[in-house]
C-alpha cells in the first residue's frame, strides 16, 4: 500500500474504515463471502421470479401464502392419522399489552401529524408548508408520468442494480487499490494541465478581449 499521496484524494484511511469498519464493511468487501453471495444470489432470483416468471407482488406473496398453508394443512392431516406431532406453530394470538402499546404508537404518531398539519393550516409554520407543498407537487408530477405498479417497479430494478453496484465496485477497489489510484491520479494531472493550457491559449486571451472592449465602450 502506498502512502496518503499516491491514493486517490490523498486519503488517510483504508476503503474498510471510510465504509465504517463493521459487519457491512465486510459483507461489502466480500470479506464475509457466504453473506455476500447469499445476497447476490437473493437479489438474483427475485429479479428472475418478478422479471421473467410474469409474477407480480401480489400474486407472488398469495402464491407463498397457498404453497405453505396446504403444506402445513397436509402435515397437520397426516401427523393425525399416523399419529404423529403436529407442525410446531407459535402461539398466533395477540396479547391485550401489545395490542394497547400499538394502538398507543399510532395514537402518537397520528396526533404530530395532526398538530403538524394544523400549523401549516393556520400559517404557523410556512417553512415546512412550502416544504410539503413541493414534495406534494413531485409525487404529483411524477404520478403523472407513471402508475404506481410502474413506479414501483422501476425502484425494485433500480434498487437491485445499486446492490449488484455497491457489492462489487468497492470490492474491486480495494483488489486493484494501487493500479487504480495511480492511473486515476495520473488522469487528474493529465487533466489540469489540459486546462491551464486551454486557459492560457483561450479563456484568457477572450478575457482580455472582453476587458479591452469595455474599456473603449
Amino acid at each position: 500500500m502506498g502512502s496518503s499521496s499516491d491514493r486517490l484524494f490523498k486519503r488517510q484511511r483504508t476503503i474498510h474504515e471510510i465504509l465504517g469498519g463493521g459487519l457491512a464493511a465486510d459483507v461489502i468487501l466480500w470479506r464475509q463471502k457466504n453473506v455476500t453471495v447469499g445476497i447476490l444470489l437473493v437479489t438474483l432470483a427475485a429479479w428472475v421470479v418478478f422479471e421473467r416468471s410474469g409474477y407480480t407482488l401480489l400474486s407472488l406473496v398469495s402464491s407463498v401464502l397457498l404453497l405453505l398453508i396446504a403444506i402445513l394443512f397436509l402435515w397437520a392431516k397426516a401427523a393425525a392419522i399416523l399419529n404423529r406431532p403436529a407442525p410446531p406453530l407459535p402461539e398466533l394470538h395477540l396479547s391485550e399489552e401489545m395490542v394497547n402499546e400499538v394502538a398507543a404508537l399510532i395514537r402518537t404518531r397520528v396526533n404530530d401529524f395532526l398538530s403538524v398539519s394544523q400549523d401549516m393550516a393556520l400559517g404557523k409554520n410556512s417553512r415546512l408548508f412550502f416544504r410539503v407543498a413541493l414534495y406534494l407537487w413531485l409525487i404529483s408530477f411524477v404520478g403523472g408520468l407513471t402508475d404506481f405498479l410502474t413506479l414501483g417497479y422501476t425502484i425494485y430494478c433500480s434498487s437491485a442494480a445499486g446492490l449488484v453496484i455497491v457489492l462489487t465496485l468497492p470490492a474491486l477497489y480495494e483488489r486493484y487499490e494501487d493500479h487504480i489510484d495511480k492511473y486515476a491520479i495520473l488522469g487528474y494531472r493529465k487533466l489540469r494541465q489540459l486546462y491551464v493550457k486551454i486557459d492560457k491559449e483561450f479563456v484568457s486571451k477572450v478575457r482580455k478581449w472582453i476587458l479591452e472592449k469595455q474599456k473603449l465602450s
